[in-house]
């Protein structure tokens, strides 16, 4: 039998999860609430054992939902399997269900190393004058300034670490894929630059992605760039 990795730890008690959790404040972790009698778990157990073996820096936690009750109550799961990213005790990311493809993007996303990325400060986030309302030229002055802060600039919904949808991570995925580094952008704080941007890239969702200034496009334009080899070229 091959042995587990040192990474994979069975959950016997909740003060054994509180422990492995609490040792390393800094390290990420992915809990993994199954059961032994539902399919899907089986098929999933797989999935995240191949990624405590892919990623030894993860701390993977083998959670029994039924067994270990208060654990899976604290963290609301109400059908397993369901699964849990952490960094130290701050939630990154919550994936329910069999999608393979989510839990995997998710752990490789915040199992990168975060210097690559860096947020926009807050001049360049802030309008000039606070107290004073912005005119649409001063918006779009502060638009401009924005997309030129940075080589590369991504604008999206939440953080790198913590997207707050779908679309985001995946471009977060494609972008550290490439080796780029990028400065990012929450549009969710600022709902003038949030609708400015649709108005002056005239491109009504998010992310957007901009390189020198210029903007590039959504997700499915750089997807595409990446898959014709456009964005690397356009990154080097």
């Amino acid at each position: 039998m091959t042995a587990l990795p040192e990474n994979y730890k069975e959950i016997t008690s909740a003060e054994h999860f509180q422990g492995l959790l609490s040792a390393d404040l800094q390290r990420v972790s992915l809990i993994n609430f199954w059961a032994p009698w539902a399919e899907p778990c089986k098929q999933m157990n797989e999935v995240v054992l191949e990624l405590a073996r892919k990623y030894p820096q993860l701390l993977v936690l083998q959670v029994e939902a039924e067994s270990q009750s208060d654990i899976a109550e604290s963290f609301e799961i109400e059908a397993v399997p369901a699964f849990i990213v952490l960094r130290g005790h701050t939630l990154l990311a919550r994936i329910s269900g069999a999608d393979a493809t989510a839990l995997t993007e998710a752990v490789a996303t915040h199992t990168r190393p975060a210097s690559s990325v860096k947020a926009l400060s807050q001049t360049d986030r802030a309008p000039a004058d606070p107290e004073k309302e912005e005119t649409p030229e001063e918006l779009n002055a502060r638009l401009g300034r924005l997309m030129a802060t940075d080589k590369v600039v991504l604008f999206m919904k939440g953080e790198p670490d913590a997207p707050r949808c779908g679309f985001s991570r995946r471009m977060v995925a494609l972008l550290r894929d490439q080796g780029a580094q990028f400065s990012h952008f929450d549009i969710l704080s600022d709902d003038k630059v949030r609708s400015g941007l649709k108005v002056l890239n005239n491109w009504p969702t998010f992310p957007q992605l901009i390189v020198n200034g210029e903007f590039v496009g959504g997700l499915d334009i750089v997807q595409e760039m990446v898959e014709n080899g456009e964005l690397k070229d356009m990154l080097a």
